[in-house]
């Protein structure tokens, strides 16, 4: 016998809203799917390795050493192949020239940046500048500065990793802090990248600014992490089956937390390099604010999608949390080995119900006795019913017992 049973309509998947974001109600899959940021991750790595090697970063005259010429434009603005040509017949066609604009006056100048010369080739090089207007300035640097720069610079990052990682190891684990100066070391690849991809020029405002997204990135490491720490005792409950399944959870609730935090850093320095150096022409302000926004969004990215994973990573290698991953993995198979109950809407074939069985047979009425043998003994009959209202006599069965004074007053009477 087949019956059908009639299907409901399928359930359609609940997107996530708003609400579910702020009340910490969203189920996204950062751990599982860590393989996606691995290789997105990764990608920008190697792309920034790969310009790096090739084109190498564009420094400054702060830390090349040498001259940087200023004219103000008098009359039609040059493009930068035309004032190049200018410089090719006094051997400075390798010159690094640059316009800018101040938008508050309207001024436009010309920047050239050569390696350190001679009086005398000095002189030529702004005889042949001086057609474009009047000279605003020379300034002759010394790379001895930039050098002192770059060398505090590293000492100063090098201090700042062994801080770091002495106090997450104090404060949480070893691995986590390993995870964290990951994360650190990733930001600064991929913002070294952004500037060898784009070549944008390396000062030392910088530099400074390489030092000061390295807080902001590490910050948002250590709340998820934090969260991380919190909920690690729930690992190997119901709510929480494995530690990746836990760090999943930790980071879905302190998502909301987390893009506040970078939404709020990003939106003043995209100010500075968008309106102030795009539109009012603050070029002073745009080496700084540049590295801080490309910094700052890393950071945000690596603290979610870079920095969990490794760590979860990690904590899987351990022999407790691999026993508690072994163990839930096979409750899973036994759920999966489990017979499934028929589907709603299938086609379920039943089982052909088994025969009634049959009546046992009558029992053989009692044959009578012969007339000339002794009276067989009749049969009990069953007591006849008694009119409804009428108590049964005392000591029947089902009876009830008179009391005392009932007798003595049925004496009486």
């Amino acid at each position: 016998m087949t019956d059908t049973l009639d299907a409901p309509a399928p359930v359609k998947r609940r997107r996530t809203t708003f609400a579910d974001l702020y009340h910490e109600r969203t189920n996204f899959q950062f751990i599982e799917r860590s393989w996606r940021w691995a290789l997105l991750s990764g990608s920008f790595i190697l792309i920034s390795i790969i310009f790096l090697a090739v084109n190498g970063l564009n420094l400054g005259i702060d830390f090349t050493g040498g001259l940087s010429y200023t004219v103000t434009v008098k009359g039609p603005v040059p493009t930068v192949n035309q004032v190049r040509s200018v410089l090719a017949p006094v051997g400075e066609a390798d010159a690094s020239i640059s316009l800018q604009q101040n938008r508050s006056t309207g001024v436009q100048s010309i920047v050239v940046q050569t390696p350190s010369v001679t009086n005398a080739q000095k002189a030529r090089i702004a005889a042949a500048l001086a057609r474009y207007g009047p000279e605003a300035g020379v300034v002759d640097v010394s790379p001895t500065w930039g050098s002192t720069v770059t060398n505090k610079a590293a000492l100063a990052l090098g201090v700042f990793f062994l801080l770091i990682a002495a106090y997450l190891s104090f404060r949480f684990e070893w691995r986590m802090a390993l995870a964290a100066i990951l994360a650190v070391i990733h930001d600064i690849l991929v913002t070294v990248g952004v500037y060898a991809v784009t070549g944008f020029q390396v000062v030392p405002a910088t530099v400074i600014a390489f030092l000061t997204i390295l807080g902001f990135s590490l910050y948002d490491t250590v709340v998820v992490f934090d969260k991380v720490l919190e909920n690690t005792p729930k690992v190997g409950t119901d709510e929480h089956g494995t530690y990746s399944s836990m760090a999943n959870r930790s980071l879905n609730q302190v998502l909301m937390r987390s893009l506040n935090t970078s939404f709020v850093a990003v939106l003043p320095v995209a100010s500075l390099v968008f309106v102030g150096s795009g539109i009012f022409g603050a070029t002073s302000l745009k080496d700084f604010a540049l590295a801080l926004f490309v910094g700052l969004a890393t950071g945000a990215y690596s603290s979610i999608f870079v920095a969990t994973p490794i760590l979860a990573w990690l904590k899987e290698r351990e022999p407790k949390y691999r026993a508690v991953r072994e163990r839930s993995q096979q409750q899973a198979r036994r759920r999966r080995d489990e017979p499934v109950p028929a589907v709603v809407g299938a086609a379920v074939t039943r089982a052909p119900e088994p025969a009634p069985a049959p009546d046992p047979a009558p029992a053989p009425a009692p044959t009578a006795a012969p007339r000339d043998g002794p009276a067989a003994r009749p049969a009990p009959s069953a007591p006849a019913p008694r009119p409804t209202g009428v108590p049964r006599p005392a000591g029947a069965p089902g009876g009830v017992t008179p009391r005392p004074r009932q007798q003595r007053r049925r004496k009486r009477r």
